[in-house]
């Protein structure tokens, strides 16, 4: 049995902050979200334009 209490951390930390490898992950995911959109976009204004003439 021990004579002394441990330190715990406290519980009102829900989420810890995202570490600087994580968000650049995250921003690099997103640009190549939006940047698939684009080209789907552009993908189809393009089929849509070859179909007028």
């Amino acid at each position: 049995m021990t004579t002394y209490r441990t330190h715990r951390a406290p519980k009102t930390a829900l989420r810890p902050a995202l570490h600087p490898v994580e968000r650049s992950v995250v921003a690099a995911l997103v640009v190549a979200a939006l940047v698939g959109i684009g080209w789907l976009g552009s993908m189809i204004y393009t089929i849509a334009a070859w179909s007028m003439d």
